[in-house]
């Protein structure tokens, strides 16, 4: 007879790779799997501001010509970046790309989805010859101007 004990590990087991799938990590320990979760939770509130802050300011109502919304953070390995537009972005990936190169940022994981509404998730670190920190906001700012290029040669084609 299974003891009660035993039943329950395998349940937490299963119920933490459960979280671990929802939450894409590929941690292996238990408190590996629990820290990436805690890491997706605090980016899914970064998302939620991000929209509560368009909403108050009124740009849900224009949302289909919204610029992309662009969030980038230092975390442990190098820079998160986060981009995202409902409308589909045609050419903007290679603009973005581009950035990383004149950063001297390599691209260790990249996720990208261009269906309906574009979407990057990105992280970038440093090029060790470059020797020189970069900044979150110098990287952001960096962005924000390749998205004004993209645009501005996107209105010249239409």
């Amino acid at each position: 007879m299974v003891s009660r004990k035993h039943k329950k590990d395998v349940l937490l087991h299963e119920k933490l790779q459960l979280l671990r799938s929802i939450t894409n990590s590929h941690a292996n320990n238990d408190s590996s799997i629990i820290l990436d979760a805690s890491k997706y939770i605090e980016h899914l509130k970064q998302k939620v501001e991000i929209l509560n802050l368009e909403i108050a300011s009124g740009q849900s109502s224009s949302y289909q010509n919204a610029s992309p919304v662009v969030t980038v953070e230092a975390v442990e390995k190098g820079m998160q970046v986060n981009l995202y537009s409902e409308r589909s972005c045609q050419g903007l990936l290679v603009y973005v790309l581009k950035v990383f190169e004149e950063l001297n940022l390599n691209v260790l994981e990249a996720r990208v989805s261009c269906t309906g509404s574009f979407h990057l998730e990105a992280l970038g670190v440093e090029n060790e010859q470059n020797g020189e920190s970069i900044d979150a906001h110098i990287v952001k700012q960096t962005i924000l101007h390749a998205i004004e290029n993209w645009s501005e040669n996107n209105d010249q084609q239409d």
